[in-house]
């Protein structure tokens, strides 16, 4: 299993006592959610060994994000564009983590550029990869024995 995370779970701040963001919402989201990201994957690895769950981050990608919208968004996105990642090369190590022999063996791990990188260290606690599986089981409705 391959998980799309971001270099942006750095900036990223775990709340469990407010997982939606409804009390501290702020353009930090995104890079709790990338930090989200990682924390899932490495507990899936500990939890089913046998998924080899990894996550990588992409780098920033020339999509089509911003495109269509007005104002300084659609200028910085038109302008920074050259400087961005082609989309095949942002799909670069997603692509070697499917695929690769290299790559078969890894779980847990967070990759960038066809690298094993260590994530932020609050993307490494242990203890709160695992809070955050339980709590996300039980707003989704899991029952008990299911989340552990």
């Amino acid at each position: 299993m391959v998980t799309t995370a971001s270099g942006a779970h750095r900036s990223g701040r775990l709340d469990l006592g407010d997982l939606q963001s409804e009390k501290s919402y702020s353009p930090r989201v995104y890079g709790t959610s990338k930090l989200c990201n990682i924390l899932f994957t490495r507990e899936l690895a500990k939890r089913g060994p046998e998924l080899h769950a990894n996550c990588f981050h992409p780098g920033v990608v020339r999509t089509g994000f911003a495109k269509n919208e007005a104002g300084i968004w659609k200028v910085v996105a038109t302008l920074g564009a050259p400087f961005l990642r082609s989309p095949e090369r942002g799909a670069r190590s997603l692509i070697w983590l499917a695929l690769s022999d290299d790559a078969a063996a890894l779980t847990g791990e967070y990759i960038e550029d066809e690298e094993v990188v260590a994530p932020s260290a609050q993307a490494r606690d242990t203890k709160l990869a695992q809070r955050l599986w339980e709590q996300s089981g039980q707003l989704v409705g899991l029952p008990a024995d299911a989340r552990a």
